[in-house]
């Protein structure tokens, strides 16, 4: 690739942005009033980073389950916080508490609520993967960029210095030809689940809204919190889950954006008869030119490449660099003397990336941002590209041009069904 291909290239995923945020905010105290949208898990993490900037208030939370709401309220609460609560994030919208929200929802949700809260006149701070399909992510950009806000995406790791250290050795050249990369995450910590009846709905749990666009069905509580990552309704399993951090950072290493074709193969090999409909265990291999990029993921495991849970490994003809969250080295090939120690993370990449959306905001400047939409739809989109190809079973050509692949079957995976009256947001 050429320095005026990679220059085109960066504006889809390096951190840069070709508009800037033109909102107006009102202050309280002088303070960003922020709400959250999803507050179980990553959203409540998101909050606790986002509090620790002085310019920054919560002023309201939404949750469709009234016991994570009110538990997350109480909890505010005794740290002198007051909050409005709501269980329908379009009232939150309405009611003109926020100037900016985070979005930490399950992943088919993200669309219809990152459009709406742009819409409203918020900048949006939106969990990974931004999208539940390709044409959901092209949508979630023409939406920002249509409004002129700032849209920062939950890949925190862009805003660590480690990680970018990392990359400025790949570019430097030293580990001569890279031929492959391998990225992974390994998660031993969670097993597969196993097959529950369908229950009544829990008292509190306001589960129309938690549909929302998805298939109606039973509720039945492997599909509900956590766990809804396994099944295609709501989300894409560990390739898009993690896969959006680690291959993030193959793409970055390597200046690439569009592959020439993927391939997919894994399964249920855990356990045949669980009840998630996600593979447990993939291998993706994505071509370009003149190397390729591997997924792999496996739950219930561990002991993933170079004995890391998780991570993204640039072969070179000299070397191999070996980046993951904890830090990266360089291990040698015979006599080539390039090793580099473990050089181990120093920062917080949570709390720098929120500094980072925070700093964006007060200079209504969205080409600071380290994670910007364009980013996060590309990457949500590219690791989209591995499911489809295991769903599909078929090695798939992608048209870079055209925005699709040349395969019928393949193409049908690139747009959500959207069903219960909702209907993808027209930009």
């Amino acid at each position: 690739m050429n320095r005026k291909d990679f220059l085109k290239a960066s504006a889809i995923f390096a951190a840069s942005s070709m508009y800037s945020g033109a909102h107006a905010f009102t202050l309280q105290n002088g303070k960003i009033r922020v709400g959250a949208i999803g507050v179980n898990g990553m959203g409540w993490s998101n909050l606790n980073a986002l509090l620790k900037d002085d310019k920054v208030v919560c002023t309201a939370l939404c949750d469709v389950d009234e016991n994570v709401l009110q538990k997350r309220s109480d909890e505010l609460a005794q740290r002198g916080i007051t909050v409005k609560r709501y269980v329908d994030y379009k009232e939150l919208l309405r009611d003109n508490v926020v100037d900016a929200v985070i979005i930490a929802t399950p992943d088919h949700w993200h669309t219809l609520q990152m459009v709406d809260a742009v819409n409203a006149g918020k900048h949006v701070y939106v969990e990974k993967p931004i999208g539940n399909s390709i044409k959901e992510c092209e949508v979630m950009v023409a939406a920002a960029q249509r409004n002129k806000s700032i849209v920062q995406v939950g890949q925190w790791q862009r805003s660590q210095k480690h990680f970018r250290d990392a990359i400025d050795f790949v570019h430097s050249g030293k580990l001569g030809k890279i031929r492959q990369v391998k990225a992974w995450s390994y998660v031993g910590w969670k097993k597969t689940i196993s097959n529950k009846p369908d229950a009544p709905i829990p008292a509190g749990v306001h589960y129309d809204k938690w549909l929302g666009p998805a298939q109606s069905r039973p509720f039945n509580p492997n599909r509900f919190h956590f766990e809804f990552r396994w099944f295609w309704d709501y989300a894409g399993g560990l390739m898009t889950d993690w896969g959006v951090h680690m291959l993030d950072y193959a793409l970055l290493g390597m200046k690439v954006s569009d592959p020439i074709s993927i391939m997919a193969s894994g399964g249920k090999f855990a356990d045949p008869n669980g009840a998630a409909e996600t593979p447990d265990t993939l291998t993706a291999v994505y071509q370009f030119d003149d190397f390729n990029i591997q997924w792999e993921h496996a739950l219930g495991l561990d002991l993933g490449p170079y004995n890391r849970t998780h991570g993204v490994a640039f072969i070179g003809n000299n070397g191999t660099l070996v980046l993951d969250r904890g830090g990266w080295e360089v291990i040698s090939e015979k006599d080539k003397g390039i090793t580099v120690p473990l050089k181990k993370s120093s920062d917080n990449g949570l709390e720098k990336h929120m500094v980072n959306f925070v700093d964006a905001i007060v200079k209504k400047d969205a080409s600071m941002l380290n994670a910007p939409i364009e980013a996060g739809a590309h990457i949500a989109a590219f690791s989209q590209m591995g499911n489809i190809a295991y769903r599909t079973g078929k090695k798939l050509f992608w048209d870079k041009k055209y925005r699709k692949f040349t395969d019928r079957e393949a193409n049908k995976y690139l747009v959500s069904e959207y069903h219960n009256g909702y209907k993808l947001p027209n930009v």
